[in-house]
């Protein structure tokens, strides 16, 4: 890096808190410096102050921009509701960001990021931790030159815990959608149907859902994607049919010779089976690790802890400010993660397949009725 980078932290203390280490990520990368944080709970903001070693601490947000006058700032709290506002006070002050996932809670909001984004030139980089992995790049150069052929499906599931269907949706398949996106290309159109206790979701099953999600419903779901080069993904969520833990939450990614799953995280557990047949039982092929060096070979990266993925993204974003490029998980992608789940709403509201990017920038659930 060429510049020093003085960053602001936002959190909120009991209402999203400070998402997955996105306040002190920053402690370690050179040429940074956290110059203040805010928190607009009182003893939230003293414990953040003494966990961040800083004299500087506001309970008002704008208050900090406008004074301390941050480069970046790390908007944390993982309750979706005060994304937007918190991202459209930097953005209007040219303020970059790194971000914690969901993106934003419609369109309507994630439209007015990107077009405020485009006029102030601001860089915004999305927490979808495995995204920026080394594996990842890997995976898709495999891809690429044909270890598994065609590109066909890609399957996913979420954590499938208590949160399964439309909150599993929500907070685990956002980073799903990211993925689909990254190795199917531009989604096209989505098909999908949600259940709540074996029956059709229908307006009495609407909720306010947890964590400022706004209108949820549903305990199981199914959708189907068309993605660019005749590519079908899948993704699917029911409640407590998970085995626990990290899970199946991951992507399988299917082509004509072969292949590839990978879980999420910041080393995810990755391997290819190079059997046209997909079934080692039958063909004798065994599935092989994937490193960050390639199939078979060992790991020489150590750390696989969340923090390094924030690191890594951190990292990508200093990187895409000073080059003025795009992150790797930019606003652009943080935008088509909300378009996917969103369409599973609109495809179940409508009973029919709906096209990509959609008409209504509106949660469907929040108009939920025959069509």
């Amino acid at each position: 890096m060429s510049a020093t980078y003085r960053v602001g932290v936002i959190g909120h203390t009991g209402r999203g808190n400070y998402g997955h280490g996105l306040d002190v990520v920053w402690n370690s990368l050179p040429g940074c410096e956290i110059v203040a944080v805010a928190d607009a709970d009182e003893p939230g903001l003293k414990k953040a102050q003494k966990r961040l070693q800083l004299t500087k601490g506001y309970q008002d947000y704008q208050q900090m921009l406008d004074q301390e006058k941050p480069d970046i700032v790390s908007i944390c709290p993982r309750w979706t509701d005060q994304h937007h506002a918190m991202v459209m006070a930097a953005v209007e002050r040219g303020i970059h960001i790194y971000l914690e996932k969901p993106f934003c809670r419609d369109l309507v909001e994630a439209d007015a990021i990107v077009e405020a984004c485009e006029q102030n030139n601001v860089k915004i980089a999305i927490a979808f931790q495995t995204r920026y992995s080394p594996k990842l790049r890997i995976i898709r150069q495999m891809i690429d030159e044909g270890a598994i052929g065609k590109l066909l499906e890609l399957r996913g599931r979420g954590k499938e815990d208590r949160r399964g269907g439309g909150e599993d949706l929500w907070v685990l398949g956002s980073h799903i959608m990211n993925m689909m996106h990254f190795f199917g290309g531009e989604p096209k159109s989505c098909s999908a149907w949600m259940t709540e206790g074996g029956q059709p979701v229908a307006a009495h099953h609407v909720i306010d859902g947890n964590e400022g999600l706004g209108p949820l419903a549903g305990d199981h779901i199914q959708a189907m994607y068309q993605f660019d080069d005749d590519v079908t993904g899948f993704f699917s969520t029911r409640r407590n049919a998970g085995p626990g833990g990290e899970g199946r939450f991951g992507l399988r990614i299917l082509g004509e010779r072969g292949a590839i799953d990978v879980l999420m995280g910041t080393l995810p557990p990755a391997f290819i089976l190079q059997d046209e047949l997909w079934s080692p039982g039958r063909s004798q092929k065994k599935w092989l690790p994937i490193s960050s060096n390639g199939v078979g070979k060992p790991e020489t990266l150590t750390d696989a802890s969340l923090h390094a993925g924030n690191v890594w993204a951190c990292r990508d974003l200093l990187d895409a400010i000073e080059e003025d490029r795009q992150p790797e998980a930019n606003v652009y992608e943080g935008r088509m993660s909300i378009e996917m789940i969103l369409s599973v709403f609109e495809s179940h509201r409508q009973q029919k397949s709906v096209m990509i990017p959609l008409d209504s920038r509106i949660n469907a659930l929040a108009t939920l009725k025959p069509s």
